[in-house]
């Protein structure tokens, strides 16, 4: 799909399609009081007899307009002025991509990133638009022999700005919502594809592919088992040795800062290809989604995309952990005390709380690059899905300033993420009689404690 931002009246527009807000109870954004103006009346009197309220989500598509060059006038609910949020103004957005692929508009150009939006400016209503629209018409078909597409998608948006002094700032907001969505689809094409082919091997190649493809910032070394046994790494490999796939670490070095003082950002993802949950093997009902315990890797896949393509001014190393949880033979067992590459031991009580054991190790041979910050995304253990629901992500730190750069980031993208407490007091749930730590602490404050271990 093709974007472009451009300055002009709507009058004057020879598109396939004008896209125009409106706002309840009937009221007419600028923009559509203009086309209201040239066609005599003409929308303002459809919305006296009731086809639109502009509640959020309406929409109503006028053909042939009176005095109108485009073909067609899609107008769509905005909800209450005074409320259009950043929130809001992307629900409105994926309501305008939706109904222009169904309804055959190849074409169009939008005229919503000139409404208001608290807080916003127009480049972060066209950037948003961006990320919004691509993310809409995003769809995982790689694997299908019969793709379903509609018979006239949507091909080309114009997004128009109030005057010709913001056109560029307009088109780096297309650039940078593009490295964004580019970030964000291979982030979800990796989550999506099946485990028999997304493996650590497969993590690897893309890890590689990505240094081939921005050779002049980016570095790509792959460790596998050998060097990991040799680094102490025992933690994790434990937790892979049940597989005939081979656990592979992959990390990836961006470098956008070349001087000396500049410490990387240290992004870890766990990347557990498939699990099972190993000799404490999960129940079969919805097994197949464990495909997804491996999309921290991923969204840090993605994230390491998008900065390189941005070509951003900081060093950030992204580490891949891949492996994977599968009972056999050699699986390992409860009951098994395993020592950590930073020297601790741990007694397995639990094969199923695997990612901590793989985090662990790589959480202590990421302090090598002595780091600005360590963050580490992960699919850590089902009860933050309990405790906070499907909707907000769960967050602990021990470095209070970044924990509030997190948080507000999160409520800037929309991502919401919630703080959770790191106290002492839950260390005692990891008491072991055999080893340093258990690996569970037992059903109470179950995300808390997974944190705990690795903190």
């Amino acid at each position: 799909m093709e974007f472009s931002v451009k300055s002009g009246s709507p009058e004057k527009q020879r598109s396939a399609c004008i896209v125009v807000g409106v706002f309840e109870p009937r009221r007419l954004s600028p923009i559509a009081e203009q086309l209201d103006k040239i066609s005599d009346g003409y929308i303002s009197a459809l919305l006296r007899r009731g086809e639109l309220e502009g509640k959020p989500g309406q929409t109503l598509l006028l053909h042939h307009v009176p005095n109108v060059l485009s073909e067609r006038i899609l107008l769509i609910g905005c909800g209450k002025e005074r409320e259009l949020d950043e929130r809001q103004y992307k629900q409105v957005i994926q309501k305008t991509i939706n109904t222009l692929n169904d309804t055959g508009s190849m074409e169009a150009v939008c005229f919503l990133t000139e409404l208001h939006v608290k807080g916003r400016n127009n480049y972060w209503k066209v950037r948003q638009a961006v990320e919004t629209a691509k993310e809409t018409l995003y769809s995982f078909d790689q694997l299908k022999t019969n793709k379903s597409e509609p018979r006239r998608p949507l091909r080309k948006m114009v997004f128009n700005v109030p005057t010709r002094r913001e056109l560029t700032s307009g088109e780096r907001a297309i650039q940078h919502g593009l490295a964004i969505a580019a970030g964000i689809k291979a982030a979800k094409d990796l989550g999506n594809m099946p485990p028999n082919i997304c493996n650590a091997a497969y993590l690897a190649s893309q890890a590689r592919q990505l240094a081939d493809s921005y050779s002049k910032n980016v570095i790509t070394r792959v460790i596998g088992e050998q060097q990991m046994k040799e680094l102490g790494m025992h933690s994790y490999l434990a937790v892979g040795q049940g597989s005939q796939n081979e656990s592979l670490m992959s990390v990836i070095e961006y470098k956008g800062n070349a001087s000396e003082d500049a410490r990387p950002i240290v992004l870890v993802g766990k990347g557990l290809t498939f699990d099972s949950g190993g000799i404490s093997i999960k129940p079969s009902e919805g097994m197949d989604e464990m495909k997804y315990d491996m999309c921290g890797a991923a969204a840090v896949y993605g994230v390491m995309r998008m900065v390189a393509e941005l070509q951003l001014p900081i060093n950030v190393i992204g580490v891949l952990a891949g492996c994977e949880n599968m009972p056999g033979g050699r699986a390992y067992r409860p009951g098994d005390v395993l020592t950590t590459m930073s020297g601790q031991t741990v007694e397995v009580l639990n094969t199923d709380a695997e990612g901590r054991l793989v985090l662990c190790d790589v959480l202590t041979y990421v302090e090598r690059f002595e780091p600005e910050a360590v963050i580490d995304v992960a699919t850590l253990t089902g009860a933050c899905v309990i405790a906070l629901g499907h909707h907000i992500t769960g967050l602990m730190a021990n470095h209070n300033p970044l924990a509030h750069e997190l948080i507000a980031a999160s409520e800037q993208s929309g991502d919401r993420a919630w703080r959770l407490p790191l106290g002492d007091e839950y260390q005692e749930q990891l008491e072991s009689n055999f080893a340093d730590m258990a690996n569970i602490g037992g059903r109470p404050g179950g995300a808390i404690t997974a944190g705990c271990f690795l903190s």
